[in-house]
């Protein structure tokens, strides 16, 4: 594609949006242009951008360049440079090119020097260096890739979509708002002036208006909490409320309902809901729970029946889902399958690619050594395969008389390795293992061949005698001791152990070249042979091949009996589910499976797999295809599943060869269509060309069973040297041929016809001149190398494998078509390329339901531009995507899906149908929230022509009463941050504020996860850090291993960046082998990872300890010193400094009121120590204003802080409420928040003022416990009835231990990490929260439940007093002051703090005086700025 766009400056923003809409439709259908129109309007190719000008960046790019090349590391900024960068490029290394490069479609050769143009499409300078690199691409003297650029990028951030709000209701319970007032609230103006220098990325607007309120049902008297017979039958007041409107309107009325629902329950409570719907919802709802598992008030989303879990997927992946599925559906269309057939066929079960093919063990050739189900041996064993379901202690191997586990080896006598294997066999046999044992022995295939001379011979015609005059078990026990004899059989072996236990047979009768025991020796090298298998000596267990790594005999003992193991559990499956009987023949129930093969060919069953694509209209594909093939024979419905196509140069022996075979097959097989394409050697000219016309004469003019006949003949090596002898063609034809019809084809066929198929070799099935290749129901298989045979038995593989995709299948759905056969033939064969070709995901499900008269099913297109409206499509003729909504309408998947369905309707045609899963019975309010998804269709355009800011999450209609905080619920792998609000966004009650709450959130950072285990031991290296930078910044970001899982987490940006083990202990002892999921090649050195979407990028990594540190441990007594910073100190070279005494305290707040809280604490720790000291902040819930002024505070007070990320991994079972996340925090992520060189940190809750030197409570001696915790008081006597850990599970639980509280704990974070305490506690948390009622002060009840695993050190008393438990007396002696919530007064912090702590209000006048003199500098330095821009313009 060679058409480009030049921006012409003077249009307007929205004109050239159109043009590039324009030009894209020229190579896109409506479909896909409208799926480019909502990616466009997600920005999802916005990280792809960025991460393109961040890779140029790293180059770098030279000074005052508009688009320069990077030939092998070295940079020019004209084209008059690049032939001579290109000389030299050859001694330099080539770059590193990544998957999602933009490579120019030329010659693309491998040994030519790569040029990376770094430009703007649409500048002079891109036009200027593309024409040159161009023109050197398709000559093949270059590779040309070209990575987006821009030398001066605007500095604005645009608005993101695809992400939730939240504006959650807050208990009340406790006031804990605080009563200073917002000062400095943006006027317009001003909020205008800074919007050109802030990072917004993210909108919020929650209005209110007042006005409406009073008229309006939905106001805030309603907000008075519901009696809880009121609130049992919302979800079905709410369906039925849903249903009364018309249809078009449903969705908006859901979305409605659900994103409002605590101002519209009192509404819903006046609603009807008529018995017929409730009885028909609760019928479906029994179906939905038998057919696909759903609950009533689960929410399930499916396009095209493929299961969409929200908790899983989001705006971005489901445009991903969107795009796949376009490709299938517009080939179906433009294939003429419209309508319900369509779905019919998008859900038929295309079997995957097996890895585990097995080979059919029922074979003469393999020599079994004994019988389970026969022998007298194990004849007191039970025989039922229902024992299979008897219970057993765990690894004991039942004894069963039947078949089920069967070991076939294939062994060379003369092979040094057939010993150990032959010995093993012997171990298993005689201890009884329920194992079956055959042999498959290949020897020497030769006629005439002496015994004597011949060591294997003689083995095999010895073992047949012995069986002869015994049996076949008694002979190969016999053998195995001639195999054992020494190390390697020989013949003097084999002639010796005749002599002495036969003393009376005739060795020459038994081992010479007149043997009357040579009967079927050749029988397993031809088995052999045939199966398609490696190199001997190799294994079959059930038939599935074992591995040459597996076939070591020291390692093959336990590898088969783990794999009884594991097949036990699928016998016991079958056993169940009744698909294996008393009655069945376990063998024949095992060889019927459907990844049993006939042969083992790599070729046919490679799961990398090429495919022809028969769907597109433009090309000359279909019109090659249709005219390139005739069928031989058909079946007796004249229609066949399998159309093979053969291509090669049919003047060449191995050309014939091929066509030969693949007629030999269609003679056994009827089920398959053969067609011929002739890819000649060279130029075709008439004399080179006879063979091949006869073929295509004989296919139109004859019948099919003459034709096939006479090609047959013609492909046979004695057809060919009579017509090199001079025979006539017409000499050849066979009885009952049409001559005249045959010959007038023969002698005017044109070799321009020939030429035709050899360009659709050529430029189609890419082969080169005189290539073999064949051509199954579109999937290619070649070329072929020259020695390469495709065998008769490949071919039965071949229909056998296309068969079992979904050929089949399609046949049985087309037949019901009515076609002609042949035309039904030919949309088989592209009906099966197109499904099998599709990437395969989770299985289609067919969703239907009882009774669908209360549920909607609309059709829903989209309108022309600009229009957002709905119409009916009048029929399914279009292409249109098939969408089914489960969903209870007051749930948080309600409030998802409905903005989700309505923007979908408006970027594709679908037919939706939405079934309400309503709850019966509620007691609780189902929804305590209000909620925005944020999501457009399309790019918005103002009225001036300009694009606008972007999407935005509008509260509007808010009732004033409740306390509100927000929340975002984003993509995975998004980390968020508030960047601006004057307001408190944990506290939002708007009765408090004039005006318009906004805040503004930014997109800091993707997340990049993984899992690392040591492939040693096959555990994560627990303590082993990754670092994370790029070639002009390797330490960027640096992460700790977790032992859950081996999970890490790191952040960046979009980018190529590099992951290395972290210098000092890490990259001593460990060394990265092998890598997953990355951008560079598995074994490369260094660890590339590229983020360019906003997808989750998730790695693994595996890693291993060098061969001298196999006895070092990261987390070491000796080592645990030597961390982050000592890894530093090693890069500079300076002399050893002694380790800086610093106190290290971790607080975590939300909310401006717990920040003031934190302030205080901070202060007061300062107060009263003089160790240096450095705070840890929890950076996710810290208001802007808390970041803006913290730098402040230490300036002031000359401390040191750092603010810490982590996001919570998805594997970690989520919280909902912010309150349990945050407690959360406080524990369940210690190990990995700090770096190793922190030893030591203490935990001060942000309400708590200390009164004592927190150094003296870092060096207490924990005495081994990795925490210390002070107990609960007990002296507050009037507070018993509240102490609910004096009794029920508590009290027995924690036996004579206390319980403690989590206000104020020290943490040794080496033997933290060292006993792996985080890895417990997530474990325990993970099983503990699954309990919605379970862990109810997470943070507290967490370390005290694993009291026995983790030990707690029970600090003092007087570290912590706090009003409601202890007595006024202990206060005195009180190291720190908590302000605790009083269950009995519920008393405001606030008021509490005053009255409690008298320092308490100094401390807060003291930070107030900070503030304002911070807020008195920053204004100066605002209005400087201001007054610069003004002088600038």
């Amino acid at each position: 594609m060679k058409t480009f766009l030049f921006l012409n400056l003077t249009e307007s923003v929205r004109s050239y949006y159109n043009l590039v809409i324009k030009k894209a439709g020229q190579f896109l259908t409506d479909l896909q242009l409208n799926l480019l129109k909502f990616a466009l309007s997600l920005r999802s190719y916005s990280p792809a951008v960025h991460a393109a000008q961040q890779i140029a960046s790293d180059e770098p790019p030279p000074e005052a360049c508009p688009a320069f090349v990077s030939i092998h590391g070295q940079h020019s900024c004209s084209t008059k440079d690049i032939k001579k960068l290109l000389k030299a490029a050859a001694g330099r290394s080539k770059p590193y090119l990544y998957k999602n490069d933009h490579t120019y479609p030329g010659a693309n050769k491998t040994d030519v020097p790569v040029v990376i143009l770094y430009a703007e499409i649409g500048t002079k300078k891109f036009t200027s260096f593309h024409k040159v690199l161009s023109e050197k691409a398709e000559q093949g003297t270059v590779t040309y890739v070209l990575r987006h650029f821009v030398a001066n990028p605007k500095p604005q951030k645009m608005l993101l979509s695809g992400y939730g709000v939240e504006l959650a209701i807050k208990s009340t319970e406790y006031k804990a708002v605080d009563d200073t007032k917002v000062k400095g609230q943006l006027s317009a103006t001003h909020a205008e002036e800074d919007d050109n220098d802030e990072t917004t990325v993210f909108n919020i607007l929650i209005e209110q208006l007042v006005e409406l309120h009073k008229h309006l049902l939905e106001s805030t008297n309603d907000m008075a909490p519901l009696k809880v017979w009121e609130m049992q039958d919302l979800s079905f007041q709410a369906a039925a409320r849903i249903m009364s409107v018309p249809k078009f309107d449903s969705l908006k009325v859901m979305r409605d309902l659900s994103q409002n629902f605590p101002s519209k329950a009192r509404s819903l409570t006046r609603v009807a809901v008529k018995q017929e719907m409730r009885k028909e919802i609760e019928e479906n709802q029994k179906v939905q729970h038998h057919n696909i598992g759903v609950h009533p008030g689960d929410g399930e989303l499916f396009i095209n029946g493929l299961h969409i879990d929200l908790d899983v997927h989001n705006p971005f992946s489901i445009l991903d889902i969107l795009r796949g599925e376009a490709r299938v559906l517009e080939g179906l269309h433009n294939l003429g399958i419209k309508g319900e057939l369509q779905g019919k066929l998008l859900r038929l079960p295309v079997n995957t690619v097996d890895d585990s093919y097995a080979l059919d063990i029922r074979h003469p050739a393999i020599l079994w050594m004994n019988d389970i189900e026969n022998d007298p041996m194990y004849h007191s064993w039970p025989t039922a395969v229902q024992e299979l379901l008897r219970a057993t202690f765990p690894g004991v191997i039942r004894q069963i008389r039947r078949n089920f586990f069967n070991l076939v080896l294939f062994l060379d006598p003369l092979q040094e390795e057939s010993v150990e294997l032959v010995k093993l066999a012997e171990l298993f046999y005689r201890h009884k293992i329920p194992l079956r044992i055959g042999f498959v022995f290949v020897v020497n295939t030769k006629d005439e061949i002496d015994g004597f001379s011949d060591a294997g011979v003689g083995f095999y015609r010895l073992l047949n005698y012995i069986a002869d005059e015994y049996d076949l078990s008694q002979a190969l026990m016999s053998m195995i001791s001639v195999i054992n004899a020494g190390e390697t059989l020989s013949a003097d072996t084999v002639t010796a152990f005749l002599k002495k236990k036969f003393p009376k047979a005739s060795p020459e009768r038994i081992l010479g070249v007149e043997s009357e025991y040579d009967d079927r020796r050749k029988d397993g090298a031809v088995f052999y042979k045939k199966s398609g298998l490696g190199a001997l000596p190799l294994a079959l267990f059930n038939g599935v091949p074992l591995s040459p790594d597996e076939m070591d005999p020291e390692e093959l003992e336990t590898i088969l009996l783990q794999r009884i193991m594991d097949t036990t559990t699928a016998f016991q499956r079958a056993v169940f589910m009744g698909q294996l009987t008393e009655g069945s023949d376990v063998v024949d129930y095992l060889m019927e499976q459907a990844n049993v093969v006939p042969r083992m060919n790599p070729l046919i069953l490679s799961d990398n797999r090429k495919y022809l694509d028969f769907t597109a209209k433009p090309g000359d594909l279909r019109s090659s295809s249709d005219n390139s093939f005739w069928s031989f024979i058909l079946d007796d419905d004249g229609m066949t599943a399998v159309t093979m196509w053969i291509a090669g140069d049919f003047e060449t022996v191995s050309g014939r060869k091929l066509l030969l075979n693949a007629l030999k097959h269609v003679k056994a097989s009827p089920g398959v269509r053969v067609g011929v394409i002739d890819n000649p050697s060279e130029k075709p000219w008439e004399d080179k060309t006879v063979l091949y016309r006869a073929i295509w004469a004989s296919l139109i003019t004859q019948k099919n069973k003459a034709a096939a006949e006479f090609v047959l003949k013609l492909m046979k090596e004695e057809s060919s040297q009579l017509l090199q002898q001079g025979t006539k063609m017409k000499d050849l034809l066979m009885q009952g041929m049409d001559v005249d019809a045959f010959e007038k084809k023969f002698n005017t066929l044109e070799v321009d016809f020939i030429r035709s198929q050899q360009l659709f070799c050529q430029d189609v099935l890419k082969l080169g001149p005189g290539q073999r290749a064949v051509i199954s129901n579109g999937r290619i298989l070649g070329p072929f190398e020259e020695q390469e045979d495709f065998t008769v038995e490949d071919f039965h593989l071949l229909e056998k494998i296309t068969l079992r995709g979904s050929a089949e299948k399609v046949k049985a759905s087309v037949k019901q078509m009515g076609m002609k056969p042949k035309h039904a033939s030919e949309l088989v064969m592209k009906v099966d390329a197109l499904l099998t070709a599709a990437p395969k995901g989770e299985a289609r499900r067919d969703v239907h339901f009882h009774k669908d008269n209360h549920r909607w099913e609309m059709s829903l297109q989209p309108l022309g531009e600009g229009l957002h409206s709905h119409s009916v499509v009048k029929n399914l003729e279009i292409v249109f995507y098939d969408v089914v909504a489960i969903v209870d309408p007051l749930t948080r998947e309600a409030q998802k899906i409905s903005p989700l369905l309505i923007v979908l309707s408006q970027v594709v045609n679908v037919r939706l149908q939405v079934f309400m899963n309503c709850r019966a019975k509620l007691s609780e309010m189902p929804l305590k929230s209000f909620y925005r998804f944020v999501l457009e269709s399309d790019v918005i355009f103002l009225a001036n022509e300009t694009v606008s800011p972007g999407p935005v999450a509008r509260f509007s209609e808010l009732p004033e009463s409740p306390l509100l905080t927000l929340n975002m619920i984003t993509p995975e792998s998004w980390m968020v941050q508030a960047v601006r609000s004057p307001h408190d966004l944990d506290n939002i009650h708007l009765q408090e504020v004039s005006g318009v709450v906004t805040a503004e959130f930014e997109l800091e950072h993707l997340l990049l996860e993984g899992h690392c285990f040591d492939l040693s031991t096959g555990q994560p290296p627990r303590g082993l850090q990754f670092t994370l930078g790029m070639s002009q910044d390797p330490l960027m970001y640096d992460t700790i291993v977790m032992a859950n899982l081996g999970y890490f987490q790191l952040k960046a940006n979009p980018g190529a960046w590099t992951l290395r083990l972290r210098k000092g202990r890490s990259e001593e002892i460990y060394q990265i082998l092998t890598h997953d999921g990355t951008d560079s090649p598995a074994d490369a050195g260094d660890v590339v990872v590229v983020l360019n979407s906003f997808h989750s990028k998730i790695i693994k990594v595996r890693v291993q300890k060098k061969a001298d540190k196999i006895s070092e441990d990261l987390l070491s007594e000796t080592s645990e010193s030597k961390g982050i910073w000592d890894s530093i100190a090693r890069c500079v070279i300076s002399p050893p400094k002694k380790k800086e005494d610093v106190l290290n305290i971790f607080s975590v707040a939300s909310g401006h009121l717990y920040e003031r809280f934190l302030r205080i604490m901070m202060l007061s720790v300062l107060r009263h120590t003089k160790t240096p000291v450095k705070f840890w902040f929890l950076k996710n819930y810290l208001s802007p204003s808390f970041k803006e002024t913290i730098s402040h505070m230490a300036e002031s007070y000359g401390f040191q802080f750092e603010l810490v990320q982590y996001k919570w991994p998805r594997w970690l079972h989520q919280q909902t409420e912010k309150q349990r996340i945050i407690w959360g925090y406080k524990i369940l992520f210690l190990d990995v928040l700090f770096p190793l060189a922190v030893d030591k940190i203490i935990f001060v809750d942000a309400d708590q003022i200390v009164r004592a030197d927190l150094k003296e409570l870092r060096d207490l001696n924990l005495e081994g416990a990795p925490y210390g915790y002070t107990p609960f008081c007990d002296s507050r006597r009037d507070m018993d009835g509240y102490r609910f850990w004096r009794t029920g599970y508590w009290a027995s639980h924690l036996g004579n231990r206390k319980y403690h509280i989590s206000a104020l704990y020290v943490v040794d974070l080496k033997k933290f990490r060292k006993i792996a305490a985080g890895d417990r506690l997530r474990g325990q948390y993970q099983a503990l929260s699954q309990d919605p009622n379970s862990l109810s002060n997470l943070d507290q009840d967490l370390p005290n439940n694993m009291i026995h695993q983790v030990a707690i050190k029970s600090l003092p008393q007087d570290w912590l007093w706090c009003e409601t438990w202890c007595d006024d007396a202990s206060k005195a002696t009180a190291k720190t002051i908590d302000l605790c919530n009083n269950p009995k007064t519920k008393e405001p912090k606030l008021m509490a703090a005053a009255r409690i702590v008298p320092e308490w209000v100094e401390y807060d006048n003291e930070i107030k005086q900070l503030l304002s003199r911070a807020e008195r500098e920053d204004e100066g330095l605002r209005s400087a700025s201001r007054f610069s821009r003004l002088l600038l313009h």
